[in-house]
């Protein structure tokens, strides 16, 4: 066998001693470490986040947005961050102004606020008559088509608030077993 590097105990010593020294020595970026630079973020070097938005204004917002078309753009105008805001009625009841839409059958609140952005779920997507989402979300998880929107009101109940853009998803829901 031949050996194109001294195989002996004095070659093993010294590039040990290199590699430990080379380990002490090289910059803290080589380990992945973050140099002085680059700190982890702490509280005095996180950007700070804007102020929570005004319980009143939630409110206001998602109560508008249960009906008023007008004064829903005028507050999101105003205030943008108002656009999924989530108004808390209290005992795990949890509403942005998109579900006051839906479950009051108001399409246009719905589907302008989709279109700044809004998050749609399957309580809105059904009162819209989108049968494609909403067979595509009971597809990927069943156990929706028992689950309540906001005040606990059913999918079923949306759907039929939708009128008849909506019918074709009431006639899929009653195929699932929900009652009309």
């Amino acid at each position: 066998m031949v050996f194109t590097h001294d195989p002996t105990r004095r070659f093993v010593l010294t590039r040990t001693v290199a590699g430990v020294f080379a380990a002490f020595t090289a910059p803290r970026w080589a380990f992945g470490q973050t140099t002085s630079a680059q700190q982890p973020p702490t509280p005095s070097n996180i950007p700070k986040r804007p102020d929570p938005l005004a319980p009143t204004l939630v409110r206001e917002f998602v109560g508008k947005a249960h009906g008023d078309l007008a004064a829903t753009k005028a507050l999101l105008s105003e205030t943008p961050g108002l656009l999924n805001a989530t108004w808390d009625w209290g005992g795990g009841d949890f509403e942005m102004g998109i579900g006051g839409a839906g479950h009051m059958g108001h399409r246009e609140i719905a589907e302008f606020l989709i279109g700044q952005g809004g998050r749609m779920d399957i309580f809105v997507a059904a009162m819209l008559g989108k049968l494609d989402i909403v067979k595509a979300m009971l597809a990927a998880y069943p156990g929706l088509l028992n689950s309540k929107g906001p005040h606990g009101i059913p999918l079923m109940v949306h759907a039929k608030k939708g009128g008849l853009p909506a019918e074709p998803v009431v006639a899929f829901l009653e195929s699932q077993g929900l009652k009309s």
